[in-house]
């Protein structure tokens, strides 16, 4: 049994959204359904269908497409591939900077967990 048919709604689409107005659950009159997840920028990066089907999407911090995924097996991985370094090469390459590019680098490092 769907949302709607549980909530016995009489008028569609049926719609819920989330706080932020992101559309989070959809279904039709003949009990066809879709979820939805966003990441925290409003970005859908899962849907999901009463069918089974599914899409999963990835976007950078300037909210370009960086990767998609679905059900029936594709795969797009446009997502930026990062040398792996130890410890002691990020303070190798820490050192070459003068102080306030090192302030530059570490702000942006916090900017991006917090995003």
């Amino acid at each position: 049994m769907t949302i709607a048919q549980q909530l016995k709604i009489k008028e569609f689409p049926f719609v819920i959204k989330d706080s932020k107005g992101n559309k989070v659950y959809w279904e039709n009159s003949s009990g066809l359904w879709y979820k939805y997840e966003h990441d925290s920028k409003g970005n859908e990066t899962y849907c999901e269908c009463s069918s089974g089907e599914w899409v999963k999407t990835e976007f950078d911090l300037n909210g370009k497409g960086v990767y998609y995924e679905n059900s029936d097996g594709a795969i797009i991985d446009n997502r930026p591939k990062y040398n792996k370094l130890t410890p002691d090469q990020i303070i190798e390459q820490l050192e070459s900077l003068n102080p306030q590019q090192v302030i530059e680098v570490i702000t942006k490092l916090i900017e991006q967990c917090h995003n």
